[in-house]
């Protein structure tokens, strides 16, 4: 059969992201989408599905995997920046370890590991080749783990972490800390930590391109329009079961919903809520997920300097209320920063001596800006209900509402007097402790709140040095105590993940963690 003319997704880079070009050519698979139930406009704006024809016996059964992603690559899929969770869903790039369902390190690219002191010495996995050709061996894991480690930012996973790597022989390779660390091996599950091949690393940026081990070749990168992926048949964990993959980036929900209702996508991730409802029951998937939203409060500078008013802010909000109305019931009313996906959570939180916080204070009128996104569609409308629940409260409230690719960078400079942020609690490591650190301490990459404070810092470093299991559990829990005490952070909801997956799909990975979602077991009837 042959090919189909090429029909190119449109491109529409982010302001100042490197984007990577195609590396070679391919065959062309993808027509641009038709028309779409309920006025789905802007997917014809946003990307395009692949067609999938029926393979030469006629059976169909043997088609690529349409996939609807939220949020379109930031850096050019770099696996150093949170595109590697993209590459990672994709089952396109591979970590020396895995996370089991409890969050305990599993063999990936490495079978066995052991630690001496500040050193993991860790054994690869033999007969393991990259898509380009080349082997995996204890210098491509060098190369890989030295960039990470020396990268400006550094992956968050590596936040107050020193680490360096060397090959000992051709299948061993030795990570060594600047301080003993227990979590080294869940540290090196982080899809940041991805293992590619030496041609990843030409040039000044990195490219997964044809670079990474897993099951589906990354072949195409259409800016932050689509992307496309081959089945890599010399997989070392055998045949993917799909041929593909073909990807848009579909950042509004109501055209993912749309598309999955009328059948142009195969598997849409992060249904809204407000489609759950309007989508048959059986296409969608609800799990909870260690993610909270959370207000968080800037510091350093603003009205919430003051930590009176911070406690009137806290005061101010009615989680309850946003469940109820924005979230349609799909979500738990936040007790702290970590939700049922961790159940020893509320399990320990009881031996934990809460924080005191400061007394709420009268804002007087105090005028804050409130930043958010526009990629999950349920945050403008929680920044709604705050702006109207604060102002109540004595606030005079702006509204900030943005795509994140444009909101990000002023929203880590500070530039806001507060946040309204969906982040994953476990998303690295499978520990809480890191999302804690990059969050909340002095040095952490990803302070919004910009919170300088000593004793958050100590309880951080606390919990970071204690072993694995509920002793590391509960110091973790101390932290969050810590943190709450503060006010720099108001957690108002957990939430939980809905996924959409047409009727003829096998084998959709679910995962809390949102490292899964094509496998090599995934395909379409």
């Amino acid at each position: 059969m042959s090919a189909a003319p090429p029909v190119r997704c449109p491109s529409a880079p982010l302001r100042g992201l490197p984007l990577h070009p195609l590396e070679r050519p391919r065959p062309a698979r993808r027509r641009p989408f038709t028309t779409l139930a309920l006025g789905a406009a802007p997917l014809l704006a946003t990307g395009c599905f692949s067609g999938n024809a029926a393979t030469s016996d006629g059976s169909g059964a043997d088609r690529r995997v349409r996939v609807a992603m939220m949020q379109p690559p930031r850096s050019g899929l770099s696996p150093l920046s949170d595109d590697a969770f993209k590459l990672s869903r994709w089952s396109t790039a591979e970590t020396l370890v895995e996370l089991d369902a409890q969050g305990d390190a599993r063999p990936a690219l490495a079978t066995k590991w052991r630690q001496d002191g500040r050193t993991w010495t860790f054994e690869l996995r033999p007969d393991v080749t990259f898509h380009d050709g080349t082997d995996l061996t204890a210098k491509s894991v060098v190369k890989s783990l030295t960039v990470a480690a020396h990268a400006a930012p550094k992956p968050r996973i590596l936040d107050g972490v020193r680490l360096t790597a060397r090959a000992v022989d051709r299948d061993t390779v030795t990570v060594t800390t600047a301080e003993s660390d227990p979590l080294v091996p869940q540290r090196l599950s982080s899809p940041q930590l991805s293992v590619l091949a030496a041609k990843a690393y030409r040039g000044k940026t990195v490219s997964p391109v044809g670079a990474g081990t897993g099951p589906f070749e990354l072949v195409e990168v259409n800016g932050t329009a689509s992307a496309a992926l081959d089945r890599y048949d010399a997989y070392w964990g055998g045949k993917a079961k799909s041929p593909g993959i073909d990807v848009t980036f579909v950042p509004d929900g109501t055209a993912r919903a749309a598309a999955l209702r009328s059948e142009e996508a195969d598997i849409v991730e992060a249904v809204p809520v407000s489609q759950a409802a309007l989508l048959d029951p059986e296409l969608i998937t609800e799990v909870p997920m260690p993610r909270t939203n959370t207000l968080y409060l800037n510091t350093r500078r603003g009205p919430f300097e003051d930590a009176g008013v911070r406690a009137a802010a806290r005061e101010a909000v009615d989680a309850e209320k946003i469940v109820r109305s924005v979230y349609e019931g799909r979500a738990d009313v936040a007790e702290g920063l970590l939700g049922p996906a961790l159940p020893w959570a509320a399990r320990l939180r009881e031996d934990v001596r809460p924080a005191e916080s400061a007394e709420p204070a009268d804002p007087k009128g105090a005028r804050i800006t409130i930043g958010t996104f526009t990629d999950r569609a349920e945050l403008p409308e929680v920044a709604q209900i705050l702006q109207d629940q604060l102002e109540r409260a004595g606030f005079e409230v702006t509204l900030d509402v943005r795509e994140y690719a444009t909101i990000e960078g002023d929203a880590l400079d500070g530039d806001f007097d507060a946040f309204i942020l969906s982040r994953a609690t476990v998303l690295d490591s499978g520990d809480p402790a890191a999302y804690l650190y990059s969050d909340f301490a002095s040095e952490g990459s990803f302070n919004l709140p910009q919170l300088t404070d000593a004793g958050v810092d100590k309880a951080l470093d606390r919990a970071n040095r204690t072993a694995t299991g509920d002793p590391r559990r509960r110091a973790v829990l101390a932290a969050e105590a810590a943190v709450l005490g503060t006010d720099a952070a108001v957690p108002m909801l957990h939430e939980r993940v809905i996924q959409g997956d047409a009727v003829n799909v096998v084998g959709a990975a679910h995962d809390p963690r949102e490292r899964e979602l094509v496998t090599k077991d995934t395909y379409v009837k």
